[in-house]
């Protein structure tokens, strides 16, 4: 199997409502694709039903976490499992809209290594979601297009297509909650590499319970918002704050230092 893109979807005890949410998406991803639902526990809820949609859809397999619980770590496991060379990653809540799964990864086809489906742009909206919530992200994401210069009005947005290759040579820090789409974001606005966005209508979920902590999670969205100002940064300084001095930069930085703007 060969995928173009490969489809991460973190799930914690969805049960049946994955199946819709699986349906919906295999009938509107036209590219070669896997779709990775990522799991905490061999005994999650959800786990049955993609099973049996996997008997008959090739694209689709259940996958074990190892990385810890919680989904950043999943997302962390699912990227690493990835065998194509763009990922997208978006929720199991039906929020995210399918359709535009294939328009995200050929944008980082064409080049960006973040492509970010928008909510806050023009052609965009939200539909229900808490009202706190709603407030504090479109504040983010305004005040970091404006003045950060990231590329997206909607940076907080988890709804994102990655160039795999990218997110490899950066790492992933975020270990808690939601934020990596805000961290790869900002990561790529230090690097001074390109990102962009189309714009979505985001639907707050039609069934189960959100497991978005609002209060748990805002300390990882306050520290990636904070980073996202600063002077640009190379692949090996990047790298610096997290790896030992003594490791070299990681394959693929020149290229990166290439399509920098």
């Amino acid at each position: 199997m060969n995928p173009r893109v490969s489809v991460i979807v973190p799930v914690y005890d969805e049960g049946e409502a994955i199946v819709r949410c699986l349906e919906r998406m295999l009938r509107e991803l036209l590219l070669p694709a896997e779709v990775l639902i990522v799991h905490d526990m061999p005994e999650d809820t959800t786990v049955p039903y993609v099973e049996q949609i996997a008997r008959t859809d090739p694209r689709v397999r259940a996958v074990l976490n190892t990385y810890g619980r919680g989904p950043a770590n999943a997302i962390r496991f699912g990227i690493d499992a990835a065998l194509a060379p763009v990922v997208v990653v978006t929720m199991a809540d039906g929020c995210d809209d399918p359709r535009q799964i294939d328009e995200l990864a050929r944008l980082v086809d064409r080049g960006v290594v973040v492509a970010a489906a928008s909510r806050y742009m023009p052609g965009g909206q939200q539909v229900g979601g808490p009202r706190l919530k709603r407030l504090l992200s479109r504040w983010a994401g305004r005040s970091l297009y404006t003045l950060a210069r990231v590329g997206t009005r909607d940076a907080t947005n988890s709804f994102k297509a990655y160039d795999t290759a990218f997110v490899r040579e950066v790492g992933i820090e975020s270990r808690t909650g939601f934020e990596i789409g805000l961290e790869l974001t900002a990561k790529a606005t230090r690097l001074r590499l390109p990102v962009a966005e189309i714009p979505t209508i985001w639907l707050d979920r039609p069934l189960g319970e959100s497991h978005f902590d609002l209060g748990r999670f805002l300390p990882g969205y306050l520290r990636w918002y904070l980073f996202a100002y600063g002077r640009r940064l190379s692949p090996a300084k990047l790298a610096a704050r997290t790896r030992p001095a003594a490791v070299p930069t990681p394959r693929g930085s020149t290229e990166y230092e290439k399509k920098t703007a």
